[in-house]
């Protein structure tokens, strides 16, 4: 008997509220608190997206300085031709540009910090072969 699963990708952050808002905007979604108040998810249209979690000695990742690993990011997958209204929306949304060159083509990625410093990118969804 497998049983079923789902991975979700937790943050951690200082105030977990703020994030999971940023977040929901972000990909259309919903913030959801349960009985946890430090513990909030992500919630779309397909299920749970992510969830983000309160650390409260939480000190942001410093990358891209090149001496500290960026931890992990989110890979954010927008149509062709949308970048950038989706770049804008993000950006309305509290998120700061890190590296958003406009590459114009399929190789297009633009790297940004959420509110809390986490990285995340913007790139074009890869079309079916």
């Amino acid at each position: 008997m497998t049983v079923a699963k789902q991975c979700v990708l937790v943050l951690d952050c200082a105030e977990p509220e703020v994030l999971a808002e940023f977040y929901a905007g972000l990909l259309d979604a919903e913030a959801r608190t349960g009985t946890n108040p430090d513990f909030v998810e992500i919630v779309g249209h397909q299920g749970v997206f992510m969830a983000i979690r309160r650390d409260h000695g939480y000190a942001p990742p410093s990358w891209p300085r090149p001496d500290d690993s960026q931890q992990a990011h989110l890979r954010i997958l927008v149509e062709r031709g949308d970048m950038d209204e989706a770049e804008r929306e993000a950006v309305s949304l509290g998120a700061r540009p890190v590296d958003t060159k406009d590459n114009s083509g399929p190789r297009d990625e633009r790297v940004y910090s959420d509110p809390a410093g986490h990285s995340f990118t913007l790139a074009h969804r890869f079309a079916p072969r």
